[in-house]
């Protein structure tokens, strides 16, 4: 048996010249939460309730690409509430 170690395997990270990139057409629930920066279970909750844009396709939710980042291009931002603007009397 030889001992001699086998060269390591070329990994390009960086796709060659000419090559064409191919973006999904669709998200999964689980790529959306990363995208998001929550949790599975409020992703699939905001699926389910029809926040975020997306169609059951057999056991699947699917998310489409343009029409999920249509929706993100069109959520504002909510003031965070800091508990003076509910509760008093003016």
């Amino acid at each position: 048996m030889s001992t001699t170690a086998r060269p390591s395997p070329i990994v390009r990270l960086v796709p060659r010249t000419g090559a064409v990139v191919v973006e999904p057409v669709t998200y999964t629930v689980r790529e959306v939460a990363k995208l998001l920066g929550l949790s599975l279970g409020s992703t699939y909750a905001l699926v389910r309730d029809g926040t975020i844009p997306a169609t059951r396709l057999g056991g699947r939710w699917l998310i489409p690409r343009t029409r999920f980042h249509a929706w993100l291009d069109g959520v504002t931002e909510q003031p965070a509430a800091t508990g003076t603007e509910h509760g008093r009397r003016h």
